[in-house]
């Protein structure tokens, strides 16, 4: 990405970081596949000249959003979402 020309090279970043935060994935390889193909996304976009705003739309969040949405992977939240199932169970099976 560092060879990127601006302002792709800025957006790229920004979307890379933003992907590390909001992605969440536990699976490294999901991460890596991503990445590459944001990269890709990214070199094609300036060999072609295409406006930011023609390839990211109006919101830059509904775009890495629906970016993320592509990859299927167990994320963090998954194991959280289970433990907060299971920490009601056990709650409730006290009351009984």
């Amino acid at each position: 990405m560092d060879a990127l020309p601006e302002p792709y090279r800025a957006a790229a970043k920004a979307y890379q970081r933003y992907f590390l935060y909001a992605a969440g994935f536990l699976d490294g390889d999901t991460l890596v596949t991503m990445f590459v193909d944001v990269a890709d996304l990214w070199e094609r976009a300036a060999a072609d000249g295409i406006p930011l705003r023609d390839l990211l739309g109006t919101d830059p969040v509904a775009f890495g959003e629906d970016f993320i949405a592509a990859y299927s992977s167990r994320q963090w939240i998954d194991k959280e979402r289970t433990r907060l199932v299971e920490a009601i169970a056990e709650a409730e099976r006290r009351t009984s």
